[in-house]
């Protein structure tokens, strides 16, 4: 057998032969060029991926005058759960992705610098942004006229984006519990200086004042954690500490309802019986927990695909438009609830747009 360093690369000329094109026809298609018909494109594109066709990067460079490299910019990998997801879809865009971890995200000075030293070599920046401290115009200004698409920003920023709807999220996981009878509900939020967080603290704030009488906010059954699984078990242990009642607690991600769910455990209660949890994310973990975490999903595949998908449109087009693009949570139901009589509610997604 051939070595794999051995086989044969398939050439534009390959891929025109089985198509029964032209060489030139197959390199207009490769190449983006509008002007091929449609079910010639699709005919090409067909045997480019039967052949397992591989443009040549240096000629792609030299032809279009892109680096046809992304730079992802995440503040904080506590923030990164989105990144396995940009990576693959960045491969199947055909970019390569440059990551870089910025500690502080309160400078621009600091992003100043980061993009001065790349901003030459990529085509466009992806940016995982929790503290929305800089403007379009400022952003605009400090990737030099480089195509940017920013991600877990504020709920209408007016700059391109692509956002999780958290008060919707937050809503669908306060109905849920209310449903079931609670009323006397805590909260383990995560840090209120994330965009994320305080929009779901402020939601349930919100809710609690318009469903006055079905249930109630009480800020000393409020505590901030730092989305990690000890904060959730020192939050936990907080609210059993002041002494105050509580039926359910909402949890500002998973891996913190994690920590609570043990502390709570230690403390002898019974979950979902004595206190019902529900979480955020609905991470990896969650459905194999005991019992099993009811919590709000994200689907962070389709965060994305959408966030390179629209990347890519701007390097292309410089008529795509400037847009926040929302995407909408789900809740899933799971056994970690239940009313205040002890049913369990069926389980399943609720809320899917």
């Amino acid at each position: 057998m051939m070595p794999d360093s051995q086989i044969k690369q398939a050439t534009l000329r390959d891929v025109a032969e089985m198509a029964r094109v032209s060489y030139q026809t197959v390199w207009r298609v490769v190449n983006e060029h509008p002007n091929v018909a449609v079910d010639t494109r699709e005919r090409v594109l067909q045997a480019v991926r039967t052949l397992d066709y591989r443009p040549h990067r240096a000629a792609q460079v030299l032809t279009t005058g892109r680096s046809y490299i992304l730079q992802l910019v995440i503040f904080e990998y506590a923030y990164g759960d989105p990144l396995p997801a940009i990576l693959h879809w960045a491969r199947e865009f055909g970019y390569t992705m440059v990551v870089t971890e910025l500690k502080d995200a309160t400078s621009a000075e600091s992003v100043r610098t980061l993009l001065r030293e790349t901003a030459q070599m990529i085509d466009g920046l992806l940016m995982v942004m929790p503290y929305p401290h800089l403007s379009y115009d400022a952003l605009a200004g400090l990737c030099q006229g480089r195509p940017f698409v920013v991600v877990n920003t504020e709920l209408g920023a007016k700059m391109p984006s692509v956002v999780f709807d958290q008060r919707y999220g937050m809503r669908l996981a306060v109905e849920h519990l209310v449903a079931l009878g609670h009323r006397r509900i805590a909260e383990i939020s995560g840090p209120l200086d994330n965009c994320d967080a305080r929009a779901r603290h402020d939601t349930w704030i919100r809710m609690a004042a318009d469903m006055a009488g079905r249930c109630e906010f009480d800020p000393s059954l409020s505590v901030a954690g730092d989305f990690e699984v000890g904060s959730g078990y020192s939050a936990a242990q907080h609210l059993l500490a002041t002494g105050r009642s509580f039926s359910a607690v909402l949890v500002g991600n998973d891996l913190m309802a994690l920590g609570a769910m043990r502390a709570f455990d230690e403390a002898g209660l019974r979950i979902p019986e004595d206190v019902s949890i529900v979480g955020y994310d609905d991470a990896a973990l969650s459905a194999y927990l005991s019992p099993p975490l009811t919590t709000v999903r994200q689907e962070f595949d389709t965060l994305g695909r959408e966030s390179v998908e629209y990347l890519v449109s701007l390097i292309e087009d410089r008529l795509t438009p400037i847009q926040q693009r929302v995407l909408y949570p789900e809740l899933i139901v799971r056994q970690s609830t239940c009313s205040r009589t002890g049913e369990h509610p069926q389980t399943g997604e609720l809320g899917r747009r």
